[in-house]
């Protein structure tokens, strides 16, 4: 019995979070995302080692796990746009953001494994 009541209760809250990352930010396809990010603050929630990797042109990295420390680095009132691998980092970044007051926030939908404009490596 304990565990179905885990079981709904996990299920319960993912179903919360992607209910409320999809109603706090907008997911964009590349073509939105490229037009819209030159006016606004790219952030790239990875890994530092990820973003040596490869990254969008322009981007700056400030990994989820750093977020909270360095949230003071992205102005509230500017258009964010996040991107992650695949989203889940950038939702849990948008969640993070919008709990610090932050409104205009967008995600690129697939992540950067769908990316197919310019990238830099370190």
């Amino acid at each position: 019995m304990l565990l179905i009541i885990l079981a709904a209760a996990l299920i319960a809250y993912t179903a919360f979070n992607f209910f409320y990352q999809r109603k706090i930010m907008k997911q964009l396809p590349e073509e939105d995302f490229r037009a819209g990010y030159r006016k606004a603050q790219l952030i790239d929630v990875r890994e530092p080692n990820e973003f040596e990797g490869g990254h969008i042109l322009g981007a700056r990295n400030i990994p989820l796990s750093q977020l909270r420390q360095r949230s003071k680095e992205i102005r509230p009132d500017k258009p964010v746009y996040l991107y992650c691998q695949n989203t889940v980092r950038s939702g849990r970044a948008a969640q993070m953001l919008k709990r610090k007051g932050y409104n205009d926030l967008n995600c690129l939908k697939g992540g950067y494994k769908n990316w197919t404009g310019k990238v830099k490596k370190k």
